[in-house]
């Protein structure tokens, strides 16, 4: 017989510390964005993956700790390794797929969704500075 087991909710920032750390072994180990963060990037995970856990828990908890802009960074990178549509369907997906792995429950909704939309976003906009429609003003204001 097969027993129904219910996962966790996200409730603490330790279960969205435990989100980021799982994710992100994910994605270095990405054939599509692996070389992205590993190697074009070159993260330095020591210091992302606390600003990635402020992110992460301001988003779901509001906590406010998380006092940076998000967006000028990709930009910049966009610059020299421009993004295409696969990238962030590979971010998604890993994204999806470890929360699905460690997670259920109203947060872990919740989290998909704000995930889907900042990529949805982030996406949109480098896709307009790469056809050059956006370019000027985002650079005035990074």
């Amino acid at each position: 017989m097969l027993q129904n087991t219910m996962l966790p909710d996200i409730t603490t920032r330790a279960d969205v510390e435990n989100l980021v750390n799982t994710f992100y072994d994910k994605v270095r180990n990405d054939a599509t964005i692996g070389v992205i963060f590993n190697e074009i990037a070159d993260v330095n995970w020591d210091t992302h993956l606390p600003k990635m856990y402020d992110f992460w828990e301001g988003i779901l908890f509001g906590t406010g700790t998380y006092r940076s802009r998000p967006m000028p960074p990709h930009f910049k990178l966009n610059e020299t390794y421009p993004f295409c549509p696969e990238y962030f369907d590979a971010w998604l997906a890993l994204f999806y797929a470890t929360v699905d792995e460690l997670f259920e429950g109203e947060k872990a909704t919740e989290v998909k969704m704000r995930a889907v939309n900042i990529a949805a976003v982030m996406e949109h906009r480098i896709g307009q500075i790469n056809a050059g429609t956006l370019s000027s003003l985002l650079h005035r204001h990074q």
